[in-house]
């Protein structure tokens, strides 16, 4: 990929890495960091820490003529009703008669897909999470004054694959320790409205994600649950961040409706934080292209709150439907994420889940754009320099993924 590019021309590309993840704008995800001093971080993306739970069974008891026996009852001797008539002795005919109770006890299962879901004292947990994620948005640039851009308007698409896995210990049965790690294999494209400008695009793959935390299941009773987790991640090339998240919900029947409260600490490398792409000019130089979300950000706070509903549809089938209100500096943004899980056994569940952005205050919002000055006679030579403002619409974000759970 090439960017031909200077101070006063840009016919090429741009790539943009916004947030979309299985967990909704849980860190910096595809952003970058950048010092507007020198070059930007590679891109990156974030997501947070998988979660967990536990249910009640249900009891019936019945009689069934079908059923297996279960004990007989022996009646009273009815001997005189059989005497021979005309006198002589009496003749005993005793009939055994019987009486049948049959009683199904559905077992308890821990439930493997629960929002609060974490291993028990001595077990361990393992979430294997396949995701694909999905985000675009229509990018308007307008270029401050002495600036000509050939071609102002374009469409940013991403798509990428990650597979994170999350591994847990159970210390007790109420506290556990948890390591993370995730994979990510990404495509970024840039589509330029003129027919002329070629397309813009680059593939990105590798281990950006590393973490270590420790879970607390506080409270459990018949009618409640409550979970506080902790969390540091070093996101590559981005920056570190500690993760607080606090769940509480209500037993019902075979439900528990709860609520949540996440919030992100990230302290990033650069000072400012956003997407770009590097690449070479028609020189040869290279170049950056960065958008910009915030320009003078060492570190910055994200926080969501939401609501959410587990269910046991039966034995080996369940649903989780949860909504979430987050503010993630420079946009707010609201999602539904919907989920299915299959648990056959005790130890191995499966769950399907999907999750999109409804409403996003990203539409309408006018970031900088910087871009590396590649005249060698310019004071500024190979630094970035602000380009102009660049705004958002048409904002979009999915995310669909598949997790394998045990405990063992």
């Amino acid at each position: 990929m090439k960017l031909h590019v200077s101070l006063f021309g840009l016919a090429a590309a741009i790539m943009l890495a916004v947030p979309a993840v299985a967990a909704t704008n849980s860190g910096t995800r595809a952003a970058s960091s950048a010092d507007l001093t020198g070059a930007p971080a590679v891109r990156e993306r974030t997501q947070v820490n998988y979660e967990k739970y536990t249910t009640r069974t249900s009891t019936k008891t019945y009689d069934s003529a079908d059923a297996k026996n279960i004990y007989y009852t022996q009646p009273a001797n009815r001997s005189d009703l059989y005497k021979q008539y005309g006198g002589g002795t009496s003749s005993a005919n005793v009939r055994t008669t019987r009486a049948e109770t049959y009683r199904s006890e559905l077992k308890r299962k821990y439930y493997l897909a629960h929002p609060f879901f974490q291993p028990i004292k001595g077990n361990f947990g393992s979430v294997t999470d396949l995701s694909y994620n999905m985000n675009s948005y229509d990018l308007s640039l307008s270029p401050a004054t002495g600036v000509t851009i050939s071609d102002p308007n374009a469409t940013w698409n991403m798509g990428q694959f990650s597979i994170k896995e999350d591994f847990s210990y159970g210390i007790t049965d109420r506290l556990a320790v948890l390591a993370m790690a995730r994979f990510d294999m990404s495509n970024y494209e840039f589509d330029w409205s003129l027919p002329q400008t070629p397309d813009d695009s680059m593939d990105d793959n590798g281990l950006n994600l590393l973490g270590l935390g420790l879970q607390w299941r506080f409270v459990d009773t018949t009618k409640w649950i409550a979970t506080a987790s902790a969390y540091y991640q070093y996101q590559q090339d981005i920056s570190n961040n500690v993760i607080l998240d606090v769940k509480a919900g209500y037993k019902i029947s075979s439900s528990t409706i709860y609520g949540l409260v996440r919030g992100w600490y990230l302290n990033f490398d650069g000072n400012s934080y956003g997407n770009g792409v590097t690449g070479k000019t028609a020189e040869g130089d290279d170049a950056t292209f960065f958008l910009a979300y915030n320009t003078d950000a060492d570190n910055t706070f994200f926080v969501e709150g939401g609501v959410g509903v587990f269910s046991v549809l039966d034995e080996d089938w369940t649903l989780n439907l949860e909504a979430v209100l987050g503010n993630y500096d420079w946009h707010n943004q609201a999602s539904l994420k919907a989920a299915i899980g299959w648990q056959p056994n005790d130890w191995f569940a499966l769950n399907l889940y999907g999750k999109m952005a409804v409403w996003d205050s990203a539409n309408g919002k006018d970031l900088s754009f910087w871009q590396t000055d590649t005249n060698t006679e310019s004071a500024y030579y190979n630094q970035l320099i602000r380009m102009g403002t660049a705004n958002l619409d048409n904002y979009s974000e999915a995310s669909v993924g598949l997790q394998a759970i045990f405990m063992f």
